[in-house]
């Protein structure tokens, strides 16, 4: 009586594990059957909102369900990452990954409350954005060299500005002085917009921002360009060299996109995620929008791929702002 009783128990928990096993994998197999909230740890209108927005367009028509942008500005995009860190790893609450909340901002700010490395699951890289050094106009300069040449005539006095304290472009600012031998002073703002505003008028002298917000200015000469930090020249901007072409090498620092999750989420969801997000980028529309803004998207292919990425990343960023001394205030 007791060997039958107890195999029957161990075929019904059997039975049981099977059908938890096959329930949670027809679920991911469903995914989405719901609407999915991205979220964007910045402003709209900027550069991240802009990719995710299009992404989510071409997303919803794909899917056959909503995926919801939201902004959670504030704090260099630790906000959203926080939120997002503390989600269920379930698949209906994404972040657009960000090179400052998901590598710089946890070494810069006081009291990030998330991990970098193990509080998120990298599903998509999506690619980055280069940073052009550009200055005003009336800035008595039209290279690097030049520029270089005039802050060792000025040392102190000329300025950059950035978007805030531990930003790519501040750490652009500081890398860029370090490796030339200058001294430049640095102007927080608290967003690339006024930054760019204050540079239009002469109230400071260079910027090292990212291609879109001063793509147009550029083109119109309302700014120039001395160089660019992607590995070769941009077709945007074919005539501007790139750092390494003017002799500052190892200036490796850029705003990317990602779409990543909370911790947990299985391989099979991810995997599900990762297509869906790579079929809405090939769409022809979406490209163009992506072309516009001067993403490159070579890199990081798979999702393995973009874990080892973060890795880097971090650890980069890590010995970089120590390297630099950031701190915020």
């Amino acid at each position: 009586m007791f060997n039958c009783t107890f195999m029957k128990g161990l075929r019904i928990s059997a039975l049981c594990v099977l059908s938890l096993w096959a329930g949670s994998g027809y679920a991911q197999q469903e995914w989405p059957n719901k609407a999915v909230h991205l979220v964007v740890g910045f402003a709209p209108g900027g550069g991240t909102d802009i990719v995710a927005r299009a992404l989510a367009a071409r997303m919803t028509e794909n899917l056959g369900q909503t995926v919801i942008v939201e902004n959670k500005a504030g704090a260099a995009g630790t906000i959203a990452a926080d939120m997002i860190s503390k989600a269920a790893p379930d698949g209906y609450n994404l972040l657009m990954g960000h090179s400052n909340s998901n590598a710089i901002s946890p070494f810069v700010l006081k009291n990030v409350p998330y991990n970098p490395a193990t509080d998120f699951t990298p599903i998509t890289y999506l690619g980055y954005v280069p940073n052009v050094l550009v200055v005003n106009t009336s800035v008595p300069v039209n290279s690097v060299a030049e520029l270089i040449a005039l802050a060792k005539s000025k040392p102190g006095e000329l300025t950059y500005g950035s978007s805030r304290i531990g930003s790519t472009q501040h750490l652009a600012g500081a890398l860029f002085a370090q490796k030339a031998g200058v001294t430049l002073n640095h102007v927080p703002y608290k967003g690339s917009g006024q930054a760019i505003v204050d540079l239009l008028a002469g109230q400071i002298t260079m910027n090292f921002d990212t291609l879109p917000p001063v793509l147009e200015q550029i083109r119109t000469g309302k700014l120039k360009a001395l160089a660019i930090s992607t590995p070769k020249r941009l077709p945007q901007l074919p005539n501007i060299p790139t750092f390494a072409e003017v002799g500052i090498t190892g200036f490796d620092v850029t705003n990317w996109y990602s779409v990543m999750g909370p911790k947990g989420m299985s391989p099979q969801l991810v995997a599900r995620i990762d297509k869906a997000v790579k079929a809405a980028m090939m769409d022809p529309n979406t490209k163009k929008t992506l072309d516009l803004q001067g993403l490159q998207t070579e890199g990081a292919a798979t999702p393995a791929e973009f874990s080892a990425f973060i890795t880097a990343e971090i650890a980069k960023y890590r010995q970089l702002v120590q390297t630099l001394n950031i701190k915020s205030d």
